[in-house]
């Protein structure tokens, strides 16, 4: 998959998290009771539908399609361990082997970005240039910690989302506490009967809104763990197999000529 198909299917998945969180609001406005309205919506404000509740309901549905993505990468991740890049007789991999499974991963679909068919990709580069077995383990190990750190990256959005929802929360909650203080605050108030119900009404919410907030926050970050594990264990997978069916079985070819291991260009990436 190209940049350009990356930032569509991202944009697609980004506009139907949109749209689910929109449902989920307009279910939960029609179906759900009033005090539950009033805790997950705060449809009795002014501002409605802008309010922190819904806003938080987005950023936590964008968020899912985050996840979304990052699984679906993680499952294709997974996929290429069956896909036969490396031939797994236990034969010894000579020059001649090596240039053959190069040729094969650069023609495949996912040569330029999944992680098990760069990492091929660039320690045969490295064997076939240096003829040593050591230097290409300390390439796909130096390949290795840049792509964990790679893995890393893809959850940014993820991360600042985590943040943002609780921010959102106590933003909702100071913002309530301003409002209930400013009824108290107008002598016209102070002389209903009902002031002590308004106001604590109004505090009320305030306070809920960083409980739906935190509770929010707690479910993303749970959901973000175990599809990071998932990646992450991917590419463990994916750095044993090349261990088990490059690495161990490097070997050099007696037939041929020793200045071959310089003569043959590092293939781009």
């Amino acid at each position: 998959m190209n940049q350009t198909e990356n930032m569509l299917k991202r944009a697609f998945t980004f506009m139907v998290a949109i749209v689910a969180a929109i449902v989920v609001i307009g279910l939960i406005k029609f179906l759900a009771g009033e005090g539950l309205r009033e805790i997950l919506l705060d449809d009795d404000s002014r501002s409605w539908p802008l309010t922190v509740q819904n806003v938080m309901w987005i950023a936590l549905f964008v968020g899912f399609g985050e996840l979304v993505l990052r699984w679906s990468a993680a499952k294709d991740e997974e996929s290429q361990l069956k896909r036969g890049y490396l031939p797994t007789d236990g034969r010894s991999l000579n020059m001649s082997v090596l240039g053959k499974i190069r040729d094969s991963i650069a023609s495949r679909k996912f040569a330029r970005n999944a992680f098990l068919p760069r990492l091929i990709s660039r320690t045969i580069d490295q064997y076939r240039m240096s003829g040593d077995k050591g230097e290409s383990l300390s390439v796909m190990n130096a390949s290795l910690e840049l792509y964990m750190h790679e893995i890393d990256l893809r959850y940014s959005i993820l991360r600042y989302l985590t943040w943002l929802i609780p921010s959102l929360g106590f933003i909702g909650t100071v913002m309530g506490i301003m409002f209930a203080l400013q009824y108290a605050g107008v002598p016209a108030n102070a002389e209903a009967d009902d002031f002590l119900y308004q106001v604590t009404q109004r505090l009320g919410v305030a306070f809920t809104t960083t409980l739906l907030a935190l509770i929010m926050s707690a479910v993303l970050v749970l959901i973000q763990s175990m599809v990071q594990a998932k990646e992450e264990r991917a590419l463990n997978a994916a750095g044993q197999y090349a261990i088990d069916n490059l690495i161990l079985r490097l070997g050099a070819d007696p037939d041929a000529d020793p200045t071959l291991h310089t003569a043959v260009p590092m293939a781009a990436e």
